[in-house]
């Protein structure tokens, strides 16, 4: 039992990994395509405010560990997160080799799903749809803390974007109004210039709000797993180099070197790159300019890190992507790239059943060769 508990810490961590290359698009793709910052620079960036970002704070974590299944209904065992993370990898890899920027989070909270309810005997009552608190921030279940966000967080990135954008613009219209000096700083080389600094300050705020809400996800499929080997006995008697396994609290506590460990295996993913989804985002939606990347970064950040404040999933794919949107519908309607826009948008409206699906079919065949 413990070899299986360490194979699962294995799998998430290589699913971290995974995470690191497949959305490090997310945080740098609009710093590249407006050539700020050339891919290595970029890259690295990210992986240092990534790993940064990580440590900020648990809130995700423990929606991921003890809000979206009731381990009181099943028995999340070794074998079934085993095939929940598998079935989050495939669909990553999958996207990854066609270059769609699907939401990693979105397949990580789906094979969860998938396994739990193979496991649980099709039994829908062992997925927490929804826990009404008295304070509404403090809601739990797939309605408040998935579907909801799922909703909303594209939706307010597209907004923000457009909103940002549009703001940024009446500013250097207002300046060329003016005339004078004023015109003269809203030339589009000044312009450039200006933005091209302000963009490593949005790129870093990405970066950050990226490792806050998606390394989290990770940490708390870990601490699960844990608590599950815990509750069962495994830990009782553990040999003295695996003693850092026995947790410090109960189901809600995420020990500080499972914060560490995913923290650093999702930088270091970051520091591979995934050139693929960083082509789709950065160059084929619409085309960037400095102003452009520091509106979509902005945006998209700032949702990122109200959506982790109150331990939301939300997707760092989709917060981006429609940021980008929004910021150039704001620029010229007619510049987004439709057929572009709805690759993205299938991929995103496939994700959660896709690895739900796999990861279920794993479990099931797992339970019927026992």
């Amino acid at each position: 039992m413990l070899i299986l508990l360490l194979l699962v810490i294995l799998v998430a961590l290589i699913f971290e990994f995974i995470n690191g290359f497949h959305d490090t698009a997310n945080s740098i793709a609009t710093v590249v395509a407006t050539k700020v910052l050339t891919p290595t620079q970029a890259i690295m960036l990210a992986a240092v405010t990534n790993l940064v970002g990580a440590f900020s704070g648990t809130a995700v974590a423990k929606t991921i560990s003890s809000g979206l299944v009731d381990t009181g209904l099943v028995t999340i065992s070794s074998e079934v997160l085993i095939c929940a993370l598998t079935g989050a990898i495939i669909w990553n890899l999958i996207t990854w080799a066609l270059g769609l920027p699907s939401s990693s989070s979105h397949a990580l909270i789906g094979g969860l799903c998938g396994a739990a309810l193979a496991a649980g005997n099709n039994n829908f009552d062992v997925l927490i749809w929804s826990k009404t608190a008295i304070v509404w921030t403090e809601n739990k279940g797939l309605l408040w803390k998935v579907v909801i966000p799922m909703i909303s967080s594209p939706i307010a990135g597209f907004i923000l974007g457009v909103i940002i954008m549009g703001a940024l613009m009446a500013i250097i219209s207002s300046m060329n109004s003016a005339g004078g000096v004023m015109a003269r700083l809203a030339r589009p080389k000044w312009v450039n210039t200006v933005f091209g600094k302000a963009q490593l300050l949005s790129a870093a705020y990405m970066g950050f709000a990226h490792g806050s809400n998606d390394a989290q996800k990770t940490m708390g499929i870990i601490a699960l797993a844990i608590f599950t080997a815990n509750s069962a006995g495994t830990l009782d008697q553990l040999p003295q180099w695996a003693e850092f396994l026995r947790p410090d609290g109960g189901e809600k506590d995420i020990d500080a070197w499972i914060i560490f460990s995913c923290a650093f295996v999702m930088a270091l993913g970051t520091s591979v790159g995934g050139w693929r989804i960083i082509r789709t985002l950065g160059h084929k939606m619409v085309k960037l300019h400095p102003i452009n990347g520091f509106a979509a970064e902005t945006s998209s950040a700032t949702i990122l890190l109200i959506a982790a404040h109150f331990g939301m999933p939300v997707s760092t794919t989709h917060s981006i992507s429609t940021a980008i949107m929004g910021v150039g519908f704001a620029k010229n309607p007619h510049a987004l790239k439709l057929t572009v826009i709805e690759r993205i948008v299938w991929a995103w409206v496939f994700t959660i059943p896709a690895a739900a699906a796999v990861s279920w079919s794993m479990v099931s065949l797992l339970f019927l060769l026992h």
